[in-house]
């Protein structure tokens, strides 16, 4: 999935900092980098926690998962309030890149998953 999602969220940095710039100008580049580079970071901790928790049981998994939920949203929160005040970033090109990098690099997650061959078993129903 690792694949999949890197270079439509490189793709999406890209479109982000070249938009911003010509919109906002030169902190617009900065927002729009240091946003990709927050997301780019929050995604990779997805997968490292997906890796780390392949072989525990369903239920642990689901735990970890939103508890990596949780406090993937804290930090991030506390990376934007920190970040908000920064004078060379402008905060809405840091915020919508940074968005949009995420939301793409999760629809890009979920084709690469949708295009692996796991053998799946489905019940018969009764």
């Amino acid at each position: 999935m690792y694949r999949g999602a890197l270079w439509p969220g490189v793709a999406t940095v890209v479109v982000g900092a070249v938009v911003a710039t010509i919109v906002v100008g030169l902190p617009g580049l900065f927002g729009a980098v240091v946003g990709g580079v927050v997301a780019f970071a929050s995604s990779l901790a997805t997968l490292w926690m997906m890796r780390k928790t392949a072989a525990m049981e369903p239920m642990a998994v689901m735990a970890v998962a939103l508890g990596g939920y949780i406090f993937k949203v804290l930090v991030l929160l506390g990376v934007m309030m920190l970040l908000r005040n920064v004078g060379f970033l402008h905060p809405k090109a840091l915020a919508f890149t940074m968005l949009a990098v995420i939301l793409v690099w999760a629809a890009a997650e979920f084709v690469a998953f949708r295009r692996t061959r796991i053998p799946t078993i489905i019940p018969a129903s009764d």
